[in-house]
């Protein structure tokens, strides 16, 4: 019985973060509403991705952004 409330207690931290990890899609205007540039292929080193603008192009931020 213990192995029950254990294995949920696990399902609820996976799902609970994988909620995070998704980018949101949405437009280059977006993306600077959001403080970021759009950047083809991926971002530059030191920044983080935090969305999507197109297809080939992702939403870039600093990660010291306020």
């Amino acid at each position: 019985m213990r192995i029950l409330f254990f294995l949920f207690a696990v399902l609820l931290v996976l799902f609970h973060g994988a909620a995070g990890l998704s980018l949101a899609r949405g437009s280059p205007r977006e993306c600077e509403r959001r403080g970021g540039f759009c950047s083809p292929g991926s971002c530059p080193p030191g920044i983080g991705r935090v969305g999507i603008c197109s297809e080939h192009d992702f939403c870039c931020r600093s990660r010291w952004y306020p």
